[in-house]
């Protein structure tokens, strides 16, 4: 596939960003659930020390339970084994979205693309995004046809 390269102002789907609302590109989304679940996983490995480090139960509860830190170590290795993988799927899952994602639905009568929600013409669809002007020909093989037609008629 062929590496293309990030346009200004423009996500790297294709897709613009609407810098009044500040909305980015899904792929700064999904990074973004990427990192809030890494994020997520590492405060819970933080809680882990922090409460081996001040002893939070026996600060609330009184009690005279002190884990070690070989127990916080058990903890932090347990809630890896089960962020690594997550976070991988959760990576794997977001790229075969953004893949999906990269399709665009071609009406295979009128040609109308389906774009925000709606159906619009291909011209309407290339004009405000990638600033292209449209023009219509004829590729060789339908050439060939049309002339095949016509003088079959």
């Amino acid at each position: 596939m062929k590496d293309r390269e990030p346009q200004v102002g423009k996500g790297e789907n294709m897709t613009p960003i609407d810098e009044a609302s500040g909305e980015s590109s899904p792929r700064r989304r999904a990074s973004t659930i990427v990192a809030y679940e890494v994020v997520g996983f590492l405060a819970i490995i933080a809680l882990s020390w922090i409460n081996e480090l001040l002893g939070v139960p026996s600060l609330i509860f009184g009690s005279d339970h002190l884990g070690g830190w070989h127990e916080s170590l058990l903890e932090t290795a347990v809630i890896l084994a089960v962020a690594i993988p997550v976070v991988a799927l959760t990576r794997r899952l977001v790229a075969r979205l953004h893949y999906l994602e990269e399709f665009l639905r071609l009406c295979a009568w009128c040609r109308k693309l389906h774009a925000d929600n709606e159906w619009i013409p291909l011209e309407e669809f290339m004009q405000p995004r990638f600033d292209t002007r449209t023009s219509h020909g004829i590729c060789p093989a339908c050439k060939a046809e049309q002339r095949k037609a016509r003088r079959a008629s």
